[in-house]
């Protein structure tokens, strides 16, 4: 995914260093974002009875 998010801003923008630059950043934030969707997910109270 970060290749691809790189090469997509190197064709776009034209700089090679820039698309890095947004490549990097572009996996931080999904990754930060990835996390705190998991950690709100799992506080939703399902009402599911644990069998073990």
């Amino acid at each position: 995914m970060v290749a691809i998010a790189v090469i997509v801003a190197w064709i776009g923008g034209g700089d090679a260093s820039d698309a890095v630059n947004m490549g990097l950043v572009a996996n931080v934030v999904r990754t930060g974002t990835y996390y705190t969707y998991e950690r709100l997910w799992d506080q939703i109270a399902w009402d599911v009875a644990d069998t073990a």
